[in-house]
């Protein structure tokens, strides 16, 4: 069995099943998350030296594993995930042996996670692999924020903090690999969690003191609550930028999806069109002004649809000048990336070492991503015009050269 190919099948069957049933919803368990699981895997399997045949197991196991939660939700959705599994797999004709084994390992990962084999296990340390990274923080709150949308409840952050606390503590990776690599940074992770849960009941605490003993308690009082509310604006300013930073990405990925959805839907429109309708134009040559009409549409949407992905060329260089007067964005590789590292390296050094040019080039970052995203979802929606109006006229066309 080629195993290659069949892995290849696999993928695109995953990619194009997300986009085919988008879900505003997925913060987290979208498909990017899967591209990532499947990355990771690839990394342990590796490691390991898996042969062909375990190697195909987790690989498909990786790219299966949450494309359940399209249909059932979050909760339980590995077992409808092992029903797409199977269906697919069956009719690639994958051996009743293998496709039992890429249903263990998914089913392994429903929590709390029990692998038993080596497989198993690698899918599950790639499934929780966040939890050993520096972007726990901002991965946690986006399935807090998919958690919520999903079942239409906000969770208090107090709660949500407790239970991510709960979540590292019983937690464990399964392989010596992940455990050598990530354990240190998770018990890192935990004790943050830990120490910002405990200080908000402190401030709590503090919050109800009604009477305060001499002045100088009053003060140092005061001092306190002050540090805090300055640290928690802090957090709050970086919590904005973060989220829009992924709220932008996350609405261009969309932006992206909507625009391949045009191009393909116009693209089998057109190639229909050339293979069954232009060769009846001699014996029915009514139908050659609906038949431009419609073809018409469909290359202007097309048209449309690839300008709104288009990439525009950028200079990718910068002068120090620019640095020392603050107004080149380095955050942004149209910027930079002609640049020498040594230059982008020096002028990255003088915006860590200047909050008002760091945080200048953050509002640049963001106001920037927007205005990519106007311009993207301005062009897709003359798109998605044309290809509506645009095809209600030719089927109007067709069935006026029809009737008369």
């Amino acid at each position: 069995m080629n195993y290659r190919e069949l892995l290849k099948k696999i993928s695109q069957y995953v990619v194009q099943y997300f986009l085919q049933f988008p879900d505003d919803r997925l913060f987290y368990h979208n498909l990017t998350h899967t591209i990532k699981i499947v990355e990771l895997v690839n990394r342990i399997s590796a490691h390991y030296k898996l042969d062909e045949k375990n190697h195909f197991i987790v690989c498909a196991a990786a790219w299966f594993h949450d494309t359940g939660i399209i249909e059932d939700g979050l909760q339980m959705h590995e077992n409808k995930s092992i029903e797409i599994a199977e269906s697919f797999l069956k009719t690639e004709g994958v051996d009743e042996e293998e496709i039992a084994e890429i249903k263990k390992c998914i089913l392994a990962t429903k929590m709390p996670q029990h692998p038993n084999s080596l497989n198993e296990k690698i899918v599950c340390d790639a499934d929780l692999f966040n939890l050993g990274t520096d972007t726990f923080n901002e991965n946690n709150k986006l399935v807090k924020k998919e958690i919520e949308a999903f079942s239409n409840k906000k969770i208090s952050s107090e709660d949500w903090r407790a239970n991510s606390i709960s979540l590292l503590e019983s937690h464990s990776y399964h392989t010596d690999y992940c455990q050598g690599l990530l354990d240190k940074t998770k018990r890192e992770n935990l004790k943050n969690l830990k120490e910002k849960h405990n200080s908000k009941n402190d401030f709590r605490h503090l919050g109800n003191l009604h009477l305060v003993e001499d002045k100088d308690a009053e003060t140092r009082h005061l001092s306190a609550i002050n540090s805090k509310k300055f640290k928690h604006h802090i957090r709050g300013v970086e919590t904005m930028f973060k989220n829009s930073s992924s709220n932008h990405q996350r609405l261009s990925v969309m932006a992206d999806n909507k625009a391949f959805i045009m191009i393909s839907v116009n693209s089998i429109i057109i190639s229909v069109a050339l293979g069954l309708i232009i060769g009846k134009f001699v014996l029915n040559p009514k139908l050659i002004i609906p038949t431009i009409l419609l073809l018409s549409v469909n290359v202007i949407t097309i048209i449309y649809a690839v300008l709104a992905t288009r990439p525009t060329v950028m200079k990718g260089t910068f002068t120090k000048e620019q640095v020392e007067k603050k107004t080149v964005n380095l955050l942004f590789f149209g910027s930079f990336y002609k640049m020498p590292l040594k230059d982008y390296e020096y002028g990255i050094r003088q915006m860590m070492d200047d909050s008002e040019f760091l945080y200048s080039s953050l509002i640049k970052d963001i106001y920037w991503q927007g205005r990519v995203l106007g311009r993207k979802f301005r062009l897709l929606r003359i798109s998605y015009d044309i290809f509506m109006y645009g095809t209600a006229l030719a089927v109007i066309a067709y069935i006026l050269s029809a009737l008369f």
